[in-house]
């Protein structure tokens, strides 16, 4: 999981450089675009700047078609990433940059840019009900409901197949209980697993993992992104890497289609 440092005097310096583009890029809004008689709306897609590849899938989900992430998903800690003149010149050209409260450094990536583009935080969880509310706020901002109505119901079916198919790899068909980090817990959900703790984001306590060891979880459900190694070592519990962010294709099912197999693949199944 991303973390918040970034190196503004770069952003600064950088900002410099794009004040011309940032004065002369910036386009008209979807809500300001018109027909060529001036009297109706034209359909004007939205350009979307992310952070990540996790507000990317989001996006992506709602309806956006051009969007365009800062953070390569090969750096695993975004907050180690200097942003080039070439991503600055994006989020100048943007109708929205979208960002996570864990990142602020996105606030000042519009400020360095000079960027008119709306700036609009996301609740970064994959825990379903939430994704769902997001993506149909982001789709009302883009002016894109119908794409997103249309996610939504094929999102809804992939989900149902996958919750059957680790909760049919139950061991002794008993849903396991699981210890979660506090961004996997949709995980557990997805498992139908039955959560006896969390932990996380700051390090485990001695206190907290004699606690949490005492619950005898099955499984602990760990943050690919923040793991720090083995948390309840000696506990007989089997440790799962959860990986909450999307590749560079920014498709969110596949994230919970990895889940599924991890799970299952925990549990003794395939």
């Amino acid at each position: 999981m991303a973390r918040t440092r970034v190196r503004i005097p770069s952003l600064l310096a950088l900002s410099a450089a794009l004040a011309l583009t940032a004065a002369c890029g910036n386009t008209p809004s979807p809500q300001d675009a018109k027909s060529q008689d001036g009297t109706q709306p034209q359909a004007k897609k939205p350009v979307v700047v992310v952070t990540t590849t996790w507000e990317g899938a989001f996006a992506k989900a709602a309806g956006a078609e051009d969007v365009k992430v800062i953070v390569p998903q090969s750096v695993h800690h975004a907050p180690d990433y200097d942003p080039k003149p070439s991503d600055l010149a994006a989020v100048a050209k943007a109708d929205f940059v979208l960002y996570a409260p864990f990142e602020p450094y996105a606030a000042k990536i519009k400020e360095a840019a000079g960027s008119k583009a709306k700036l609009v935080e996301v609740e970064l969880d994959n825990d379903p009900t939430k994704v769902s509310a997001e993506v149909a706020r982001l789709a009302g901002l883009f002016g894109t409901p119908e794409a997103a109505t249309q996610w939504k119901t094929g999102f809804d079916t992939e989900y149902t197949k996958l919750n059957k198919d680790v909760q049919a790899a139950w061991p002794g068909g008993r849903s396991p209980a699981v210890v979660s980090q506090v961004f996997t817990t949709w995980a557990a959900k997805l498992a139908g697993a039955t959560p006896v703790g969390t932990y996380g984001p700051e390090a485990v306590t001695p206190a907290q993992l004699a606690e949490l060891a005492a619950k005898k979880p099955e499984l602990v459900l760990d943050n690919a992104h923040m793991s720090t190694g083995t948390v309840l070592p000696d506990s007989g519990a089997k440790q799962v890497k959860i990986v909450n962010y999307p590749g560079e294709d920014l498709d969110l099912l596949a994230v919970y289609r990895n889940a599924a197999a991890e799970l299952k693949k925990a549990m003794g199944g395939s």
